[in-house]
């Protein structure tokens, strides 16, 4: 199962707190056309995977999770301020 490092859960517990105010809100991992795109969500649907961790909550359909099974999301803040999420294979 996709796991986060400990920035990625800070980063996405910090995005989704200022985009939503319910406490059923994720970061939604969605397939695009040759990548991957995220967006927040107010609640998971009732057929896609959570994962949580340090409050932190991801959401994606079953296919997105098979994908990101042995992935590990990783998160970063650059010095403009802009974030950038990585994901590498879980060691």
């Amino acid at each position: 199962m996709l796991t986060l490092t400990e920035n990625a859960g800070t980063v996405v517990s910090d995005l989704v707190a200022r985009a939503s105010e319910t406490d059923t809100a994720g970061l939604r991992i969605l397939q695009g056309d040759n990548r991957f795109d995220i967006a927040i969500a107010d609640a998971p649907a009732p057929t896609e995977i959570v994962v949580e961790r340090q409050g932190a909550r991801v959401f994606m359909d079953a296919p997105v999770a098979q994908v990101l099974d042995e992935m590990t999301l990783d998160a970063v803040i650059t010095p403009e301020g802009d974030i950038r999420f990585a994901l590498a294979p879980q060691l």
